[in-house]
């Protein structure tokens, strides 16, 4: 059924639940690949050094913390996880994935730390679902 699941996760709450319910799912339905996602956004091209050396390591500290974190809460699963950060546009990113690996179903919150921009015309959660290529199981 879901032999193959992916879970995109940013810290939040919501990305903090969506970690949670794919552990669960993972061990309910004995997928055999788990792929936890940290995507961000790269530094806009207006900064320079020596402050972009700096961004850049900020916001690679903080991917590694939020993954580290997801995998907390993922647990202990008989399933391969395979952690990955990737530096992008984050719903690009994660519909990448999913068509690299053949994912079978994506786990990530309805809400996260985006723009308010995408709060209020439609968020990461909502672009990934509008262009999927499997499930979309968007949590709370």
């Amino acid at each position: 059924m879901f032999d193959v699941i992916l879970v995109a996760v940013d810290g939040s709450q919501h990305g903090q639940h969506a970690a949670q319910i794919a552990g669960d799912l993972a061990r309910a339905v004995q997928a055999t690949e788990l792929y936890v996602v940290v995507a961000y956004e790269p530094v806009p091209g207006y900064v320079k050094e020596p402050n972009l050396s700096e961004a850049i390591a900020t916001r690679r500290a903080e991917a590694q913390q939020i993954l580290q974190q997801a995998l907390d809460i993922v647990g202990h699963l008989p399933a391969k996880i395979d952690p990955q950060i990737i530096e992008g546009a984050i719903a690009e990113a994660i519909l990448n994935i999913a068509n690299e690996r053949k994912c079978d179903v994506i786990v990530m919150g309805s809400r996260g730390f985006g723009r308010l921009e995408d709060a209020l015309l439609g968020s990461n959660s909502q672009k990934v679902a509008n262009h999927a290529p499997c499930p979309v199981l968007i949590v709370r």
